[in-house]
């Protein structure tokens, strides 16, 4: 038997002024996102703002459907219509927030297990690492690439 040890290191700040302004304006649509969202039934609305390597910013939210596998998240709306309008443009970064009906999340939330494996299929299809950061209220949290979050992963060459 062999043991492994596997490490991923997140890095916290207290406020949007500490990131790069352009990480800052990230932030700020993935929160006009989330107040657009259509969250009719969990009343928890999710934001994610893309931005590309051409500095263009895609926003989506997360779409629910009453037959709830239907629905889609924030970050799959978001990633899938950057991937449509801008096919050759890698993803340089995402930020992701939500709120509800007593506003903003406090805490950061991460993406779901879905929306990491279509992040991590983009960081692969660009050979580009993607940074994640996640806003709430009380800390925003960043990571450097998709693999922080999925250390042990399911990839192309799985399948060969």
């Amino acid at each position: 038997m062999n043991k492994r040890e596997i490490k991923s290191f997140l890095i916290d700040y207290n406020s949007p002024a500490e990131l790069d302004e352009k990480y800052q304006e990230l932030i700020q649509k993935a929160k006009e996102a989330a107040q657009k969202a259509y969250a009719p039934y969990s009343k928890f609305k999710v934001g994610a703002a893309v931005l590309l390597e051409n500095n263009e910013i895609i926003q989506g939210n997360n779409q629910e459907n009453a037959a709830y596998p239907s629905g889609l998240c924030a970050e799959r709306v978001a990633i899938f219509y950057a991937n449509s309008k801008y096919p050759n443009v890698p993803i340089k970064a995402i930020a992701v927030t939500a709120n509800t009906d007593d506003g903003f999340i406090k805490e950061p939330i991460p993406p779901c297990g879905s929306c990491l494996q279509v992040m991590l299929e983009s960081e692969v299809r660009y050979e580009n690492s993607i940074q994640v950061i996640l806003y709430g209220e009380n800390k925003i949290t960043k990571a450097d690439s998709i693999k922080q979050f999925l250390p042990v992963n399911f990839n192309k060459d799985m399948l060969k």
